[in-house]
């Protein structure tokens, strides 16, 4: 009798079988669709080849037939091969004009025929040809086979990303910062061809292709061994549901990441091995919390998911009581008003229909109407959020607010990236624009987890905590992000650390100095380090490093090779710990006399005076 656990076992067993096939039958399918050019050329040029192969036959046969004259006037026929070499250059256009002897009048008759044959024949499969060429269908195929071999030529790990709109332009520009490569699927053939005119480092794949097909996910590359994450950005929200179907029931393995804003379509989206949801209205909610309770933690999130490259954005000073006005009851208006009313504010919302729910707070009216606004006192309030999916309102309801009250704090959505310059003329204090937003959280996932890790336990270290932060970062980096990465303390990718981590006495604080000069630490700043799941944010000098332990930096690019080269030479390591120079080669080991090293310890240099 099969125990409970070997029962479990063979379920799971049944089920990674069930997903291998899905895997293949998705693939063998993709790869009939990539081989269509193959197949439609020979069905669409058939008959033109057909037409051309009857005519050369039918001329090299009637000069075999017809007699022709030797240079004594004697009868000759002509045999095959002569005939095939005269049709081959007369029918090519190339006229050789090389015979074994002159025609008769009567094979001179057949050969003009023959020219006159063969060209109709070649004008029908030129013809048939150049409307192949222009035919869509034919033009998509070809595309289809290219992309096919490009992706299955990527070596080196991917991010699979469904809809290049500007969120998936923004998110991929981060990727190729970091050096990261990506393939794109996008139903829009413009936004491809947008894509190929791109400054990317990289040869970055694109296909114009409906992502809820499953044929299509697969030719991207979702069933390739490199694919290491799968992003749903598209701005239908069921076709990112049928991208998170499609990930979870063919590649359960993959982290699977998309863009939702309705709570329903979340809920759809989670049961499907639990993806990772961004909500731009939710987050901007969450932020907005953020800032009004803390300003500095608000500014140091903002900066990190900017990326590399980004600049410090202004602390702002919100306010944090009094009474709100929010125009737009729709899926941000809700999120928000939830959100500031946790926060335990007076909220007032202006909705130009009657919501469905009851609100004792909500004026129904235009809120581009003077006395609507009226309504709401404006005088009264601190705060004001135009969060409707307009533009053009969104911006002349700023104008009228501010006209009411200049002291408002303002906050605005923006729809349309086209109209980025008049909301940055306007100078709202916190602007939506919830393109970069998703942009900016799936970067933070995909950058490094360690990354998104450190997002959602630094906003508990307070705002102090976070002020004295930002000013650390300033002082080694300036007011732009130069770089973030991870480095795990593994004897793969640290060989010169296990020895000196497992004696117990390995600090952060001799790990961050220069292995050119041990006095000067390095410009960079550990933000989080990770063992197993407990998490140390931004961690003091003498913090006691492990085997296993993973760490998030930030800092100069120098400091990152610098520290790479600390973790991989054990003279370096030894150097940078202990002050000593020892012999790095082996070379030099062999001469260096056994007990003593190159150079002397920092305490023995600070001590030379002294003895002399």
């Amino acid at each position: 009798m099969r125990t409970p656990h070997a029962v479990g076992g063979g379920q799971a067993g049944r089920d990674d079988r069930w997903h291998r096939r899905a895997a293949r039958r998705v693939a063998a399918s993709s790869a009939a669709q990539a081989s269509a050019a193959i197949f439609l050329v020979m069905r669409r040029m058939r008959a033109p080849l057909i037409v051309l192969i009857g005519i050369f036959a039918i001329s090299v046969l009637g000069l075999t037939l017809i007699p022709g004259q030797d240079a004594e006037g004697r009868p000759w026929q002509m045999g095959f091969f002569d005939a095939f070499y005269i049709m081959s250059y007369t029918a090519s256009t190339i006229g050789f004009g090389e015979i074994p002897h002159p025609f008769t009048y009567n094979q001179r008759m057949w050969v003009t025929i023959s020219i006159y044959l063969t060209v109709v024949g070649w004008a029908y499969a030129i013809g048939s040809l150049l409307s192949l060429l222009q035919d869509r269908a034919f033009r998509q195929a070809l595309a289809l086979q290219h992309f096919t071999r490009k992706v299955a030529r990527l070596r080196e790990p991917f991010v699979l990303i469904a809809g290049y709109g500007r969120t998936g332009e923004l998110l991929g520009h981060s990727l190729d910062a970091l050096g990261r490569q990506f393939v794109v699927l996008d139903g829009d053939p413009e936004r491809i061809d947008a894509l190929e005119l791109d400054s990317y480092h990289a040869d970055v794949p694109g296909l114009p292709a409906d992502a809820r097909d499953p044929g299509h996910l697969a030719v991207a590359g979702l069933d390739h061994p490199s694919c290491e994450a799968v992003v749903a950005l598209t701005n239908d929200e069921e076709a990112n549901l049928a991208v998170v179907m499609a990930a979870a029931l063919l590649r359960p393995e993959l982290p699977v990441i998309a863009r939702v804003t309705s709570r329903a379509l979340e809920e759809r989206m989670r049961a499907f091995g639990g993806p990772s949801t961004v909500n731009p209205f939710d987050r901007f909610g969450d932020h907005l919390r953020l800032a009004l309770r803390a300003p500095a933690s608000y500014q140091l999130l903002t900066w990190l998911e900017s990326g590399p490259g980004a600049e410090l954005p202004e602390r702002g000073s919100p306010p944090r009581t009094g009474h709100w006005v929010v125009c737009g009851y729709g899926r941000l208006g809700r999120e928000l008003t939830a959100d500031l009313r946790a926060e335990g504010l007076e909220v007032t919302v202006v909705e130009p229909r009657a919501a469905g729910d009851e609100d004792d707070d909500l004026v129904v009216g235009d809120p581009a109407e003077p006395d609507v606004l009226r309504q709401v006192d404006l005088v009264r309030s601190v705060g004001f959020v135009a969060g409707t999916d307009n533009d053009t309102t969104n911006l002349s309801l700023v104008a009228a607010a501010r006209r009411g009250n200049p002291s408002l704090f303002i906050g605005a959505r923006q729809n349309q990236a086209a109209n980025a310059p008049l909301f940055a003329a306007m100078e709202v204090d916190a602007l939506l624009v919830p393109t970069e937003v998703v942009a900016h959280e799936v970067y933070a996932q995909l950058a490094t987890p360690l990354l998104w890790r450190f997002l959602r336990e630094m906003p508990a270290q307070g705002d102090a905590w976070a002020a004295e932060l930002i000013e650390r970062l300033c002082a080694l980096c300036g007011e732009h992000l130069d770089s973030l990465w991870k480095v795990r303390l593994t004897p793969e990718e640290a060989p010169a650390l296990p020895g000196w981590l497992g004696s117990g006495q390995a600090t952060l604080g001799d790990l961050m100095r220069n292995p050119e000069d041990r006095e000067q630490p390095l410009h960079a700043v550990v933000l989080l380090v990770l063992r197993g799941d407990e998490a140390t944010v931004a961690p003091e000098p003498d913090f006691v490093l492990a085997v296993g332990d993973e760490l998030l930096l930030a800092g100069w690019g120098a400091a990152r090779r610098a520290l790479e080269i600390v973790l991989e030479v054990d003279a370096v390591r030894e150097y940078v710990v202990t002050g000593r120079r020892v012999p790095s080669s082996w070379i030099w080991r062999k001469l260096t006399p056994a007990g003593k090293t190159v150079g002397t310890t920092a305490d023995e240099r600070t001590a030379e005076p002294a003895d002399r």
